[in-house]
């Protein structure tokens, strides 16, 4: 039963995602929904990353300045527009992270 539940949700995994492969001619959409998807992959991202860096684990606001991630976070921006690099962001945002959870124990 397992496998054969595997095997359905990888065949749906497939369709959907080969959905807009597999017509040989674009699909007609309408410009409002072009310029909408533009900016779906950051609305995503931000759904999924904000809640992480201003809500405390049992689901609550942060009440507090002496949490890591709000440093983290905006030091990953700041590195990301300032040189426009994935690695650095990630690597910047990690250091100071770390800094501030080991040295300072928040």
């Amino acid at each position: 039963m397992t496998a054969l539940a595997i095997a359905g949700l990888a065949l749906i995994t497939v369709l959907a995602r080969g959905f807009f492969m597999i017509p040989e001619r674009e699909i007609p959409m309408p410009d409002w929904a072009k310029q909408g998807l533009r900016y779906a992959p950051l609305a995503a991202l931000a759904a999924v990353v904000l809640p992480q860096i201003v809500m405390t684990p049992d689901g609550q606001l942060l009440h507090t300045w002496q949490d890591a991630r709000l440093y983290a976070a905006a030091v990953g921006t700041a590195y990301f527009f300032w040189k426009r690099g994935i690695l650095g962001t990630i690597l910047s945002g990690t250091a100071v992270m770390l800094a501030l959870r080991i040295g300072l124990g928040w």
